[in-house]
């Protein structure tokens, strides 16, 4: 891969063009990783509002109906329900893995085969969560597993 930079002081914003031969997995991750790099998310906790990065957040899930998003340092409550975290972070690398998780593919460190057909993802802060057998052909087609 080469990177090219091209300083235009007349520029009004960054653009980002991606010259390739066709559009493989590595490009769609470039984009993700791209597109992740300036989203952030709200989350409440301790009666404040906190802004954080997406690529900060380890995985979401959804408890009693309540949504809370995870990082190395905080757990947050957002108002939005999984499904539209989902839709909003579809685009970043975010997998659903359960039917009430969805984890920065980012993140994860390790994956390793579970009973049942299930797996288990253990994220770069050592936290393990299971990956239910329903969702782990999506997680093995990501990887370039059958």
């Amino acid at each position: 891969m080469r990177i090219t930079i091209d300083e235009q002081p007349s520029a009004q914003d960054i653009e980002i063009t991606i010259l390739c031969a066709r559009t493989d997995q590595e490009v769609l991750d470039i984009v993700a990783r791209l597109r992740m790099h300036d989203r952030k998310i709200t989350g409440y906790a301790n009666g404040q509002t906190l802004v954080v990065s997406v690529e900060d957040v380890l995985y979401i899930e959804s408890i009693d109906g309540r949504t809370f998003f995870y990082t190395n340092d905080a757990v947050l409550e957002t108002r939005l329900k999984l499904y539209e975290m989902e839709e909003r972070l579809s685009d970043c690398d975010f997998l659903r893995i359960s039917k009430n998780c969805i984890v920065n593919f980012r993140r994860i460190g390790a994956l390793s085969p579970d009973l049942n057909g299930r797996m288990l993802a253990t994220l770069e802060n050592g936290e393990r969560i299971v990956i239910s057998r329903q969702y782990a052909p999506q997680v093995k087609r990501k990887i370039g597993i059958r």
